[in-house]
C-alpha cells in the first residue's frame, strides 16, 4: 500500500487512497491500530482514507482514531486531506470533503496553508458545569455535524505550568464523564492576551493529549465568542503543535460558520510494509 504521512500544527495522520487499493471497510479498524501504532510502525493519531464520494463531493474522507475507532470529523485532518485532494488532482482550489458529520468545505491559500469551513455546531450549551472528585468544574458542551463530534470546554488556570499527569488524570475522567453519553474530547484553555487562547485537548480515540486539536480549536473560539471573550475575528489559538486561527460567524445565540485556517507538512510518502499486518491475517 502507499502512504502520506502528515500533520497539522502536530496533529499527525497516515493517508491511504482507497481509489486505488480498494480496501474493504471492515479491514480500516485494524489497519488504523496497527499503523498508528508508534514506535511499533508508522505511528500516528489517526488514519484518513480517501474513498469514492456517495454525496456530491469531490471525494470522502473516512477518519480513524489510533484506537481503531471512528471519528466523526477531523479539522486538521481535513486541512491535510483537502491538500492531499488538491495536490492528487482530486480536486482544484476548493475542496468539497464528505465526512460522517457531513458535508465540510476546504480552500487553498498558498502552497501549506489551508483553511476549512468545520460543520456548524449542533449542539452548543455554555453552561454544562460537571463534577470530579467533589470538584466542580466551569464546563460548556459542543458537538460539531450530524452526528455530532463532540467537545468539553472548560477554563484551566496557567495552563502553560500544569502539572501533565493530573491535567491527563482531569482530562480522562472528563472525556467518560456520565453527562456525556458519547464521551467527548476535552479542551482546557486560558486565556492569554485579546483574542489569543492557549489549548491542551486531550482526545477521545486516542485517549491522551495531542499536539493540536482542530475541531476542538473551533469549539473553543465558538464558545468564548457566544460567551462575549473573544471577537470571533482571527482567533489565535497555541498549541504544543503549533498555531491555528479560527473565524466565528454568528447570528443571535447561534454559530451559523466556523472557519479554521492552519498549517499543513507533508512529511513523508512511502510505501507500507508493516510484516504484522499479514501476520494477523
Amino acid at each position: 500500500m502507499q502512504f502520506w504521512k502528515m500533520n497539522g500544527a502536530g496533529n499527525d495522520f497516515i493517508i491511504l487512497n482507497n481509489l486505488q487499493e480498494h480496501l474493504q471497510p471492515e479491514e480500516l479498524p485494524r489497519l488504523a491500530r496497527t499503523l498508528c501504532e508508534r514506535r511499533l510502525s508508522i505511528g500516528a493519531d489517526g488514519l484518513m482514507v480517501v474513498d469514492a464520494p456517495t454525496a456530491g463531493g469531490d471525494f470522502k474522507m473516512r477518519f480513524f482514531n489510533s484506537d481503531g475507532s471512528v471519528g466523526e470529523m477531523c479539522g486538521n485532518g481535513a486541512r491535510c486531506i483537502c491538500r492531499y485532494g488538491y495536490e492528487n488532482g482530486l480536486s482544484g482550489e476548493t475542496q468539497t470533503v464528505e465526512t460522517t458529520a457531513g458535508i465540510v468545505t476546504g480552500r487553498r491559500i498558498d502552497r501549506r496553508r489551508y483553511r476549512v469551513r468545520l460543520n456548524d455546531p449542533t449542539v452548543l450549551e455554555l453552561d454544562h458545569p460537571v463534577e470530579v472528585d467533589g470538584v466542580r468544574y466551569p464546563c460548556s458542551y459542543v458537538e460539531l455535524g450530524d452526528p455530532g463530534l463532540p467537545h468539553a470546554v472548560i477554563p484551566y488556570q496557567d495552563l502553560r505550568r500544569a502539572d501533565e499527569d493530573e491535567l491527563r488524570r482531569l482530562g480522562r475522567a472528563i472525556r467518560s464523564h456520565p453527562s456525556f453519553p458519547k464521551g467527548a474530547n476535552v479542551n482546557f484553555y486560558e486565556l492569554t492576551g485579546e483574542d489569543t487562547v492557549f489549548e491542551r485537548t486531550f482526545e477521545r480515540g486516542v485517549e491522551d493529549f495531542t499536539y493540536a486539536c482542530g475541531t476542538g480549536t473551533g469549539s473553543v473560539a465558538a464558545v468564548l465568542t457566544m460567551q462575549g471573550k473573544v471577537s470571533g475575528q482571527n482567533v489565535q489559538a497555541d498549541m504544543t503543535g503549533g498555531r491555528l486561527s479560527v473565524d466565528v460567524e454568528r447570528s443571535g445565540s447561534h454559530v451559523t460558520g466556523l472557519y479554521l485556517t492552519g498549517p499543513t507538512n507533508l512529511v513523508c510518502k512511502g510505501e507500507i510494509t508493516d510484516e504484522e499486518l499479514l501476520a494477523a491475517e
